[in-house]
């Protein structure tokens, strides 16, 4: 019979450096991470949330003009890896004041497109074009990737809804409308360091 320490200890791995550690362990750790990601849409939806309140000086906070832009996306008939692309785009913004628009990109790489990824990496520097020369910045950063393959899809995102979505008179649709497009799009990784070759995933 095991003891109390054992038992509460089983589903851990038993070494304190991880070259000591065996299989046995590491199929510990992949059903502790495969258990763990499962909560994913909820800690992303959390983190939406604590954008309330936050108003960074426009007429609407942070999380209203999340939702607004999500709403106009939606109401303009995009897909829903789009439309959750632009009801997270500035999830970053309480982690990453000076590079938030990565982080939503990082946040997102495994479950999207490679253009809308280049979409939230870079939108950002493209919605500078509406702002940028009031603050003594280029407005025209964004020529950097003029050449680039997905420059009109990005900036016609920030044109349409993101630039466009500090309305207070704007009736956005509520949350509880996006939280199923969200759990949707991160049920399962396209792409991760954690996939087989084959192509699925260890959890």
């Amino acid at each position: 019979m095991l003891d109390d320490k054992t038992d509460m200890n089983s589903g851990q791995a038993g070494f304190s450096a991880m070259v000591d550690g065996t299989e046995e362990d590491y199929q510990k750790i992949s059903k502790a991470f495969g258990d763990f990601s499962k909560g994913l849409p909820d800690r992303v939806m959390e983190h939406l949330k604590m954008l309330q309140g936050d108003f960074g000086g426009f007429a609407v906070d942070r999380y209203e003009h999340s939702l607004q832009t999500a709403t106009r996306a939606h109401k303009d008939g995009r897909d829903e890896e789009y439309v959750v692309c632009a009801l997270l785009h500035d999830i970053g913004d309480l982690l990453g004041s000076f590079n938030h628009a990565e982080l939503a990109a990082t946040i997102l790489k495994p479950f999207i497109s490679e253009k809308n990824y280049f979409m939230l990496q870079n939108h950002a520097v493209f919605q500078g074009y509406y702002f940028f020369h009031h603050i003594g910045l280029d407005r025209d950063a964004r020529e950097a990737f003029r050449e680039h393959e997905h420059f009109e899809y990005t900036a016609q995102f920030c044109h349409l809804y993101d630039q466009s979505s500090f309305d207070p008179e704007y009736e956005s649709m509520p949350i509880e409308a996006f939280e199923p497009m969200v759990r949707k799009l991160m049920e399962k990784p396209r792409t991760s360091i954690y996939m087989k070759k084959d192509g699925t995933s260890i959890v």
